[in-house]
């Protein structure tokens, strides 16, 4: 991995995306990008006319001073940014690494992760921004609209950073998952770490073939595997399993089977994320 890129806002995550970054960077020897975007209300916009009926003239003054204390906005938006960057670069920096650097961008935050992404090869950004509703555990709006624009996967920070000593792969056959299990078989991101595979849902003859032929790719890309047949609901099952047996770090397609592909992720994707207190690494 040359360059990841790790989103950082004023949410209780940024530290977590600080620091799972970090961890990224010394497993794979990448550069480290810290991206901070000012949406466009935040960093100034052209105010609308609210004088209504006033004279010309208040009508003036008014419109001057809105657009003054809008400019003032805009500048405080920056400083707040170009703060969150260098306090950003001090944990990462702090945990080892040396090739990081910051940007600094107004405008819409998935245009700036696409043209970013163009020389990085992974995303990390936090489960739920500053705007989220932590008592619904509502997922961050920016999550969806950036894993679904996004080229490459998306490392999607738990709330806490822990140490990742193990993983588990939530494996269905389809076209998603079998790609996180060839990019997991070559990754140096993994290597090293013991794999869990499992699959939830009937336990068929069909289901163990797949599964074994997943575990075949990984054991030939030199990782311990275990696997099982989980009985039941796979939000509940797999879920249960990454709690009991102490999983750091979930890694599943951002499709399931048989989702349509039109949609940002399947319903048991979506409740993954929420319910899950890991990482989650998603695949498209």
């Amino acid at each position: 991995m040359t360059r990841l890129i790790a989103l950082v806002d004023g949410s209780v995550y940024s530290r977590s995306v600080c620091d799972h970054a970090a961890w990224i960077g010394r497993r794979t020897g990448g550069a480290v990008e810290l991206l901070h975007v000012i949406g466009r209300r935040e960093g100034g916009s052209p105010p609308s006319d609210l004088s209504g009926s006033l004279s010309l003239g208040a009508r003036t003054a008014l419109l001057e001073e809105l657009s003054a204390l809008d400019e003032q906005r805009g500048k405080l938006a920056q400083r707040r940014g170009r703060a969150i960057l260098e306090d950003a670069r001090s944990v990462v920096e702090a945990a080892g690494l040396t090739e990081v650097c910051t940007r600094l961008r107004l405008g819409d935050l998935v245009e700036a992760v696409n043209e970013s992404e163009a020389e990085a090869e992974l995303v990390v950004i936090g489960k739920r921004g500053e705007a989220a509703d932590f008592a619904k555990l509502h997922l961050g709006s920016n999550l969806e609209r950036v894993a679904r624009s996004s080229r490459g996967p998306v490392f999607v920070a738990a709330r806490a950073f822990k140490p990742i000593a193990r993983f588990l792969i939530a494996y269905d056959g389809g076209a998603s998952s079998r790609k996180a299990v060839d990019s997991v078989a070559r990754s140096r991101l993994f290597a090293g770490l013991p794999c869990r595979l499992v699959t939830a849902g009937a336990d068929s003859e069909e289901s163990r073939r797949r599964l074994a032929d997943a575990a075949a790719t990984l054991r030939a890309g030199g990782f311990e595997v275990s696997t099982a047949v989980l009985e039941g609901h796979p939000e509940t099952a797999i879920a249960q399993v990454v709690e009991e047996e102490g999983i750091d770090l979930l890694v599943m397609g951002a499709y399931g089977h048989s989702r349509i592909r039109s949609l940002f992720i399947g319903s048991i994707t979506a409740e993954m994320l929420r319910s899950c207190k890991v990482p989650v690494m998603l695949y498209r």
